[in-house]
């Protein structure tokens, strides 16, 4: 104990010490005194039952619907969120987004008072990411500063202009019969293993130099086949101007539902900048089965296949984001390639007639084509596009009536030409016409065609041209021709892209050149 006597100091020091520490507890009592922390009420839930993916909570009662919560002490890496989904009186039916595997009874749920929102921005661009904006693509982490939350309200119909414009896929069997416009909803229907993703995979390439953003939102797909098409994304220059935003098979059914609303958030960004904007979504069978998942197990009423009652919406509210805004509003448009997966064949089925319902046109993709190496297998009698031919260029106007009414009537009398019977002089014209046809409408994947090629091979084949031209022969005598219009007649190709009506003249200079492949 220190005293004055063993103090290292002198009698006269002592009494400046004890005045610095007398002043010293004053103003310790004085700050105390004044110091009133603020009292802050929390509401603290605690999980009642876990099961895959939902969890039971209560103890929250002011919590909101679709609000965030937060499960602090179930993983060391990071903490779990989950969405407020079933409101009743006693407990709380929680959608968890991520893996449950360390939340028990007993732990602990807090509040964050926001909804859920994805980061948006110019940083998102070439990159792969999950809904939460975390990386995927072993790449840096994403710095982004805007957020937007997951569920935004579709702009009034107000706001929005009508689809004018063409979205060109590069594939002559839907630019020139099922035309797509920029704003427009479009399915693309079939049995697995059809070529659903190929037609949306070459229409991303396609956007190359077009100043469109593209966002692929994958939904329960296998991780290898998303990690092939983001392979050849990157081979073929695509991923400078697309977003890939994934939710494999492995997830939780909880990512798997929100992701693709995350997805067209992120895509709702660029249209409000006054971008135009593509999507796809693969495929909304995946989404609609983890919802089922997800409300089975929070004891919602099942429905038709047992769905829930409400399986419509989820969809629908979901497409009608999806528009081209006015110039006031940016002008900017979000034109969605929703995917669905048929059995069988079997396009009447729950799920692909609602999404038939609230979609502008379907893409049908026929199994029994894709037997006959027939790519890509449209069906172009059961496939339609509602927006028509009012976003297609002039040019494919004069070539879309002749092309889809000759290949109609080759499918008709193509079935009795098998029985052998004796053909009059016009049946077998058609014929003959049908089959190059087909043959021109066939196309490689990955290899997309610039505007003024379709419509120099389409004009060739409607004209008869290449009716003396063997089917063997009908792929290099397209590829020729192609290579030949955009040496010799760039002026025309120019007049075809920017969407002028085709002259006589130039009609006439694209045939000449075709005869002149044909000859050699």
């Amino acid at each position: 104990m220190i005293s004055k006597e063993n103090m290292p100091m002198s009698n006269a020091q002592y009494p400046i010490l004890q005045s610095v520490i007398d002043d010293t507890f004053l103003t310790f009592e004085k700050v105390l005194n004044s110091y009133h922390p603020p009292i802050n009420i929390q509401e603290i839930g605690v999980v009642k039952s876990v099961g895959r993916s939902i969890a039971y909570v209560s103890g929250l009662p002011s919590v909101k619907a679709d609000e965030l919560l937060y499960f602090p002490q179930t993983t060391i890496k990071a903490p779990l969120l989950g969405i407020a989904f079933n409101l009743d009186s006693d407990q709380i039916g929680v959608i968890l987004l991520g893996e449950s595997d360390h939340l028990q009874a007993g732990d602990e749920v807090y509040r964050t008072h926001r909804v859920m929102d994805v980061p948006v921005g110019e940083a998102l661009l070439g990159r792969v990411v999950d809904v939460m904006g975390n990386a995927l693509d072993e790449k840096a982490s994403i710095e982004v500063t805007k957020r937007r939350p997951l569920e935004r309200e579709a702009p009034p119909i107000i706001n929005r202009a009508p689809v004018t414009e063409p979205l060109q896929t590069g594939l002559k069997v839907v630019d020139a019969l099922i035309p797509i416009g920029k704003g427009q909803r479009e399915l693309i229907v079939g049995d697995r293993q059809t070529g659903k993703t190929a037609i949306a995979l070459d229409t991303i390439i396609n956007q190359k130099g077009k100043n469109v953003v593209c966002v692929y939102c994958a939904i329960g797909q296998r991780a290898s086949a998303v990690a092939k098409l983001i392979d050849t994304l990157q081979q073929q220059g695509a991923m400078e101007y697309t977003i890939v935003v994934v939710a494999s098979g492995e997830d939780s059914p909880g990512l798997q539902y929100v992701t693709p609303y995350g997805a067209t958030t992120m895509a709702e960004y660029f249209m409000e900048q006054g971008n135009d904007v593509l999507i796809i979504y693969d495929d909304f069978t995946h989404h609609a089965r983890a919802y089922r998942e997800l409300s089975l197990l929070l004891r919602r009423p099942p429905g038709r296949e047992a769905y829930p009652g409400d399986i419509f919406y989820i969809h629908s509210r979901l497409l009608e984001r999806s528009t081209h805004l006015k110039d006031e509003y940016g002008g900017g448009s979000l034109t969605a390639l929703p995917i669905v997966e048929t059995q069988a064949q079997n396009i009447s089925a729950y799920i692909p007639t609602n999404l038939i319902s609230i979609t502008d046109g379907q893409i049908y993709l026929s199994p029994d084509l894709f037997q006959k190496a027939i790519f890509p297998a449209i069906d172009v009698g059961k496939s339609v596009s509602r927006v028509g031919g009012k976003t297609q260029l002039n040019a494919y106007r004069a070539v879309a009536g002749d092309l889809r009414l000759s290949y109609s009537q080759f499918e008709e009398v193509e079935v009795f030409s098998r029985f052998g019977t004796q053909l009059d002089e016009q049946t077998r014209k058609t014929l003959i016409r049908g089959r190059r046809v087909r043959e021109i409408l066939k196309q490689p994947q990955s290899q997309p065609l610039e505007v003024a090629e379709q419509i120099a091979v389409l004009l060739s084949v409607t004209s008869g041209v290449f009716d003396t031209v063997p089917l063997n022969k009908i792929d290099e005598v397209s590829k020729a021709l192609c290579q030949t219009m955009r040496r010799e007649l760039p002026s025309v190709c120019q007049s075809i892209e920017t969407g002028e009506k085709l002259t006589d003249e130039e009609y006439q200079a694209i045939l000449k050149i075709a005869r002149q492949i044909i000859q050699e």
